[in-house]
């Protein structure tokens, strides 16, 4: 018999933390936990998570507090991941599976070195377009979350109990034959919507609108694609179409996180969007001109200059 999986910890209680905990808590308010220090950690307790207008006080616990759980949730920011890694040693158990839901390319492996790759799942979410303010979470496309092993052409039991939990808490989602092309889909979108979202400070509807944005982020994506089929991973033109369709789903007010992170004077996830992108292409003798400039651009925005925001779409012509 199938065993469930009952109790989950969530690292990192930010848009997507946050939505997906409170799903959990309104699912059974004893089956989530917070891993949180600090006075994120007392505020958290003090003001819990209100996610479209309902409020979760979720069960927060020290990293040291913490004990093994059936179901570990990764959702920080790219630099906070080495943090994360240590304050989530105390939930990680013989049986415990990590998902991480975080942008990028490497955060399984990361996870995987210090706790095992037989622990992971990889995961991502696609279609959401949650917004945070403090702690006041807004959304109206829930999207959903693609997880599994690297290859699922038959479904783990690990795999099963995760989807089973999805299930019960109505989390939508979806389990891909071939997890790594679908990381490095998300992280090509990624590298255009968040980069050009925070560059030029345009919400979905906003991007959708205007045709310099459109060309930009295109452009950034292509040099993705390049890096990916160097790499043996099968991206193409049609994964840029497949993107419109997702894009046109997303809320006409709603903002990417890196846009969120820009306007909130938040530390955004630079060097894991462009900065990886040029490290890659260098390695593999692929020009990334695209990204080089919004890797500039967004350090200009990040440094505070006043005009950055200004001048960036005659700088960024492609």
């Amino acid at each position: 018999m199938q065993r469930s999986m009952r109790q989950t910890a969530i690292i990192g209680a930010g848009a997507l933390g946050a939505t997906y905990g409170s799903l959990l808590f309104a699912m059974d308010p004893a089956a989530v936990c917070f891993i949180a220090s600090g006075e994120r950690a007392e505020r958290l307790r003090r003001d819990g998570v209100t996610v479209n207008g309902t409020t979760s006080r979720i069960a927060v616990l020290q990293p040291k507090e913490a004990g093994p759980v059936d179901l570990l949730i990764v959702a920080v920011k790219h630099h906070q991941l080495d943090q994360a890694i240590v304050g989530m040693k105390q939930a990680v158990g013989p049986a415990t599976t990590i998902l991480s839901v975080m942008n990028g390319i490497d955060s399984e492996e990361r996870i995987g070195a210090v706790y095992g790759m037989d622990r992971m799942l990889y995961g991502l979410t696609l279609g959401i377009d949650a917004v945070r303010e403090h702690n006041v979470v807004t959304y109206s496309s829930l999207g959903r979350v693609l997880f599994g092993e690297k290859r699922n052409s038959r479904l783990t039991e690990r795999v099963r109990q995760v989807r089973d939990l999805f299930n019960r808490a109505a989390i939508a989602h979806e389990i891909p034959p071939d997890m790594l092309r679908s990381l490095w889909f998300k992280y090509m979108i990624n590298v255009g919507v968040n980069q050009v979202s925070a560059v030029m400070g345009l919400t979905y509807g906003a991007i959708r609108s205007s045709a310099e944005a459109r060309e930009l982020m295109d452009a950034a994506m292509r040099e993705v694609i390049r890096i990916a089929r160097a790499m043996q991973v099968d991206l193409s033109e049609q994964d840029i179409a497949a993107w419109y369709t997702v894009l046109a789903t997303l809320g006409a007010s709603s903002k990417t996180s890196m846009l969120q992170d820009v306007e909130a004077g938040r530390k955004t996830e630079l060097e894991m969007l462009a900065g990886t992108v040029i490290m890659l292409g260098k390695q593999h003798g692929i020009l990334t001109p695209v990204n080089q400039r919004l890797f500039d651009a967004l350090q200009l925005i990040e440094a505070g200059s006043t005009c950055a925001a200004a001048s960036m779409p005659g700088a960024l012509q492609v």
